[in-house]
């Protein structure tokens, strides 16, 4: 894997910099502006620095044969212990193996390091940029520290391992993960190295973030679905707020004849957003808004927050989501809470596949301290991600998803 800084004016020019360089599949790592130093530094033009990192074409090869077919289980690491399969294991572990370093290492702060490195990804990544020359150079014979550091090596795995776990990855993706690395692992690898592979292949499981796009002709429609209590409502208020500040022409309507005050609380959001509001009640008036608003940017549907169990109501929003397919441009949102028990979001998210294409919208990040589920309904349905909001305040809480700093916390960052 190749890891380089690009500088530029604009985060735009020092990416583009990057990919005439490297090409088209690098992935950014990491943006940052650049302070100037000087006395006259005030008098400097902004700059801004990307640290990016390239796969090797073997490993671009191995990873695009594996995407060609269903994941399948991976045993976990013939060295992980048994009691993995406990619940209490993961927590209890980790501090067993913090014990190990230490002991291994033989000194008092190498334990302490190991942690630093998961609280502190980003400063490890510049360590190893510093390094790539000084490796390159120097090529060391198999000696009687191989396997020391190899032990180091599964040992730092295992605590990776463990705090992906903790951080409730499903077990299936936390081995798939351990797997790739650890046909990657060569003697006198550096920690740092194994850090910013599975760094880079985490973030490429999450993919770019594919948000809202215009229509190439007339208004595009938006459908929000999802359970109920996950936040729909106020999901399309923040997004409609912010395409409000860009001057686009909303409409809003909702399905949602269930709930009246899901109904009243879209409403209200629209007199404040100064746009047009709808109630919808058949598959026949979604088209005449369609007419009505034909010189509009973006019409948002909300539909009814129901229990994917209800076979009835599933028949509905089916029918309202495939009623413009020959009329306009139509996206679905699948919106779904952070704090809601994987083996629920799975269910939900095989109910909506039946129906629909659809991206991933994710709730109420503040509420919860772990963010697992977000790889793995990401990996379960290979959906698109696209936006995760972090509270109840419109338009604020709410941002475009960001896979750096979700993998960062998902191996053991601090928020």
């Amino acid at each position: 894997m190749i890891i380089k800084k690009f500088q530029g004016k604009t985060e735009a020019e020092a990416i583009e910099s990057a990919k005439k360089e490297l090409g088209q599949y690098i992935v950014i790592m990491n943006v940052k502006p650049l302070k100037k130093k000087g006395l006259f530094r005030f008098l400097s033009s902004k700059a801004v620095e990307v640290t990016v990192a390239l796969e090797e074409e073997s490993e671009r090869s191995n990873a695009r044969t594996e995407n060609k077919t269903k994941p399948v289980i991976v045993s976990a690491p013939t060295s992980f212990p048994e009691t993995m399969n406990n619940a209490e294991a993961p927590r209890n572990y980790n501090s067993q193996i913090i014990k190990e370093i230490s002991e291994e290492k033989k000194t008092e702060n190498n334990g302490k390091a190991i942690e630093d490195k998961l609280d502190s990804l980003q400063n490890f990544l510049e360590q190893q940029l510093q390094k790539n020359d000084e490796e390159k150079e120097k090529e060391k014979e198999p000696d009687k520290s191989d396997a020391k550091e190899n032990g180091e090596q599964v040992t730092f795995l295992k605590l990776l391992y463990n705090t992906m776990l903790e951080n409730e990855i499903n077990e299936l993706y936390a081995n798939q993960i351990i797997d790739e690395i650890e046909k990657l692992l060569k003697p006198n690898m550096t920690i740092d190295y194994i850090l910013s592979n599975i760094y880079q292949k985490m973030i490429l499981k999450f993919e770019k973030p594919q948000c809202i796009t215009p229509a190439e002709k007339g208004p595009k429609v938006i459908y929000f679905v999802g359970p109920t209590g996950v936040g729909k409502t106020t999901t399309i208020a923040k997004i409609a707020s912010k395409f409000r500040v860009e001057k686009k022409k909303i409409a809003l309507l909702t399905a949602d004849t269930y709930r009246i005050a899901a109904a009243e609380q879209l409403r209200t959001y629209a007199s404040i957003l100064e746009v047009p509001f709808r109630v919808i009640y058949t598959v026949e008036e979604v088209g005449q808004a369609l007419q009505d608003f034909k010189e509009f940017d973006y019409i948002f549907v909300d539909t009814a927050g129901h229990s994917h169990h209800n076979v009835n109501q599933k028949e509905t929003i089916e029918r309202f989501i495939h009623s413009v397919d020959d009329l306009a441009e139509k996206e679905v949102y699948l919106v779904l809470s952070a704090t809601t028990k994987y083996r629920d979001l799975v269910d939900i998210a095989n109910i909506y596949t039946q129906m629909t294409e659809y991206k991933l919208i994710f709730t109420k990040l503040d509420e919860t301290t772990t963010l697992g589920n977000l790889l793995n309904i990401k990996l379960h349905t290979m959906a698109p991600m696209s936006y995760i909001t972090c509270g109840q305040n419109v338009p604020d809480d709410i941002s475009n998803f960001n896979p750096q700093g979700t993998v960062k916390q998902l191996l053991g960052g601090k928020r």
